[in-house]
């Protein structure tokens, strides 16, 4: 029997922005008339005047346009609550800088390399909302521009490290604009009144050829030695990994010229990458293969979707590609007659795809199951539904079990009647596409996350899949119903939430679980933040290590330990 075993593939309830339109920019068209074709040869100059012309009238509509906007829109900050202090924005630090206060010690058989974590850092001091004649709208909580935040490791001898931290912005198009003339100008256009986001989608446009910023706020991934920070609402940005800089934009040569998933994965065995792609118009949702030396697109298939759905990750094993197709969708029709342009559907379906990794859109197997997301009762994008009852806007861990020769769904909650809220969730990761036993997530604090209706994470998580949490074994008998998984968690001191939790295989190990979490915690007591290294063998005992970090590190979003080699540099 052909069946998708625990790759643990669950997407996280955090979902995206809406996918941009084409960044071609605009031009005017202006061919020369027949008649004067001929005093081409006469007058080379000619040409030359109606460039300067074509130059002249885009400069003057950008400044009129800019008028516009200047004399209509009124830029506003979002205030944030007591409660949501470190979600505001620091300041880049401008190079490296020594860590010296460590509680407990680096593992000698840690590895050398760098812990990065991506996360929002909105310019101007926070996000805003725009209020105008066409009405009201705002950027959400997942929006502003990312900023990385690194911790690297470098082993001298054994016991003697130096750690140093950085942070940078990742330097999009869109964050060079707005940086160099010193103000927001992106009119916000997700979340509010449909005349003001259809507005500030055409005047996003027509000022800038691009309907949305380029945010490059949650993940960072490496792929054949380079690495890059991305969002799904564009492509990814290739860093510097020592420097933090922002090198180009990777469009694989050109060849991909859409949004890229935040969760690309490696296929086990050929090192090749399949990335996902979703935009607000046809072909709502595309999927690509790239070679492992980074440098072609061997595959690239549109699955014919009939709908733009937000999808945050895709999955693979050794033969397939896992797709999710949930009613978490952005619909421009939808906004044109007056709905929200980004809207969480309870009434659609929702399924789940799996196709072979050079398939088409009829290589498709669907199973239809009765799944909302991250298994959660709504969406935090834009925000939950007030209606709910408390807490059901959160997310617990779910297994769905897809048959492919029958084509039987089997799902469970992981966790049974043990309410466990999570988010977040992370394997090692030369585990996957590969059958797994365990998993690590974030925790969610449910009460700290009800004054706000954005997630804190109050711990982590490591999940027993071949373990029940009623005897801690396999041996039950198999016509029962499957017992809940054993949980273990490792949780911090009150007002104290972690982000960007990642899995470190120690140097040397053969089993699964022979590493270690690291993840950035933050004291809302004390306003200090750290990063906190925990054995994954001893997961619910003593932090390893408290490394004091020298400024506040804001709550972000995914984080990613990558060995590099500090010899050359």
């Amino acid at each position: 029997m052909a069946t998708l075993y625990k790759t643990f593939i669950v997407n996280c309830s955090i979902q995206k922005r809406p996918s941009h339109v084409s960044d071609n920019s605009r031009h005017y068209n202006l061919p020369l008339f027949p008649a004067f074709k001929p005093l081409k040869k006469v007058l080379p100059e000619v040409p030359l005047q109606i460039d300067d012309v074509k130059k002249t009238m885009s400069k003057t509509a950008a400044i009129l346009l800019d008028a516009f906007v200047d004399s209509f829109f009124e830029f506003i900050d979002q205030p944030l609550l007591p409660s949501q202090s470190n979600f505001a924005p620091v300041v880049e630090l401008g190079e490296a800088i020594v860590v010296t206060s460590i509680q407990g010690q680096i593992p000698d058989d840690f590895p050398e390399g760098v812990y990065i974590r991506n996360g929002p850092n909105p310019l101007f001091g926070g996000l805003q909302s725009t209020n105008s004649i066409f009405g009201r709208s705002s950027y959400i909580w997942v929006e502003g521009e990312g900023m990385l935040h690194a911790i690297y490791f470098k082993r001298w001898s054994p016991g003697i490290w130096t750690v140093l931290y950085n942070n940078k912005y990742v330097e999009t198009d869109t964050y060079k604009v707005e940086k160099q003339r010193s103000k927001p100008l992106f009119l916000p256009a997700i979340e509010g009144d449909s005349p003001a986001i259809l507005s500030a989608y055409l005047l996003n446009w027509l000022r800038f050829g691009k309907v949305n910023k380029y945010i490059s706020n949650t993940n960072v991934f490496e792929h054949s030695g380079k690495f890059y920070s991305v969002a799904e609402n564009h492509i990814p940005q290739e860093i510097d990994i020592f420097t933090l800089k922002t090198l180009r934009n990777w469009n694989v040569n050109g060849a991909w010229d859409r949004p890229f998933t935040s969760h690309p994965k490696k296929v086990p065995g050929t090192g090749e990458l399949v990335t996902f792609g979703v935009a607000a118009t046809k072909p709502f949702a595309v999927v690509g293969i790239i070679s492992a030396d980074g440098k072609k697109l061997v595959h690239k298939v549109d699955l014919k979707l009939n709908r733009c759905t937000l999808c945050h990750d895709i999955g693979v094993t050794q033969r397939y590609n896992v797709i999710m197709d949930f009613p978490l969708t952005i619909d421009l029709n939808r906004l044109l007659r007056g709905g929200p342009l980004m809207k969480y559907n309870k009434e659609e379906y929702a399924r789940i795809g799996v196709m072979p990794h050079y398939g088409d859109a009829n290589s498709i197997k669907w199973f239809e199951v009765v799944v909302r997301g991250c298994r959660s009762l709504d969406s935090l994008i834009p925000g939950p539904d007030p209606s709910l009852k408390e807490f059901e806007w959160l997310s617990r861990c779910h297994e769905w079990r897809l048959n492919m020769q029958t084509g039987e769904v089997k799902e469970r909650g992981l966790c049974g009647a043990n309410i466990v809220y999570m988010d977040f969730p992370m394997i090692n990761g030369n585990f996957i596409g590969i059958r797994n036993r365990y998993a690590y997530t974030q925790v969610v604090d449910p009460i700290a996350s009800s004054t706000q209706d954005v997630p804190k994470y109050g711990g982590l998580a490591k999940l027993y899949f071949e373990e029940s949490c009623a005897k801690f074994s396999m041996q039950r008998n198999r016509e029962q119903p499957e017992e809940p998984i054993r949980v273990e968690c490792h949780m911090f001191e009150k007002n104290t939430f972690c982000s960007g939790a990642a899995f470190v295989p120690r140097d040397g190990g053969l089993e699964e679980d022979d590493g270690w979490i690291i993840a950035f915690v933050h004291n809302e007591d004390t306003n200090i933040s750290e990063v906190h290294i925990i054995d994954t063998k001893k997961f619910s005992g003593e932090t390893v290590a408290k490394i004091t970090m020298p400024r506040r590190v804001p709550y972000g979003f995914h984080g990613a330990f990558m060995p590099i080699s500090f010899e050359t540099q």
